[in-house]
């Protein structure tokens, strides 16, 4: 299918190195007047292309829908169709991974103060009933004092429902310095990115593959 700004060039050409009336060349090329004189009055959004190509520059696997959460959260964008039709015009697709290198050498340590809260450790384990039924259980620990904030069982635990469950637990002990999850993709979600953003608004907060945002 022909676009609309591909036809509009065509038009142009033939009027311009064929000396063809706009009636003869519309007919040939197979569109509408009306189209061809058409000028788009849409912005030209400018600011908000620059801070997606940021955001894409630092947030790689990120595709539309993660960075409209950013977007939105900075109160840039509100229409999601927006977003995604931007984020193909600035050609921001997300590249497919090479197959991964082996880490050599060790990794280094995280460093925290040795005072609670300094920072979280959230993960699921699994277990199975007798009749075959899986379950769930989210355990959240504090690294420094090695309690177990909580143990959440359920047979289904989204995004979502993580969410909320760290609020809850936020709200009765506060704010951890650090949160440091895997990459499931509960810990990954558009609904924990965006509790992550809002949390950060009052203290230094990051969860390990969602961390600060670049201002």
């Amino acid at each position: 299918m022909v676009t609309p700004a591909a036809k509009r060039t065509a038009v142009a050409l033939l009027v311009q190195n064929h000396e063809t009336s706009e009636r003869r060349a519309c007919h040939l090329v197979g569109a509408d007047r009306t189209m061809i004189r058409y000028r788009s009055r849409r912005p030209d959004d400018a600011a908000l292309r620059e801070r997606m190509r940021v955001l894409a520059g630092v947030r790689r696997r990120f595709g539309y829908r993660r960075l409209h959460v950013l977007l939105r959260q900075e109160g840039l964008v509100v229409n999601r169709k927006k977003t995604e039709r931007l984020y193909r015009e600035e050609r921001l697709t997300v590249r497919r991974r090479r197959g991964r290198k082996k880490a050599t050498g060790t990794r280094a340590p995280i460093l925290v103060e040795a005072r609670p809260n300094a920072r979280w450790s959230v993960d699921f384990v699994h277990d199975q009933l007798v009749s075959g039924r899986r379950l769930r259980i989210l355990n959240v620990i504090d690294d420094v004092t090695k309690e177990c904030l909580a143990a959440i069982v359920d047979t289904s635990i989204s995004g979502r429902r993580v969410a909320r469950e760290l609020e809850v637990m936020v709200a009765r002990r506060g704010k951890p310095e650090l949160i440091v999850s895997d990459h499931g993709t509960e810990f990954t979600s558009n609904a924990m990115l965006a509790w992550t953003q809002s949390a950060r608004e009052c203290q230094v907060f990051r969860v390990r593959g969602t961390g600060p945002v670049p201002s």
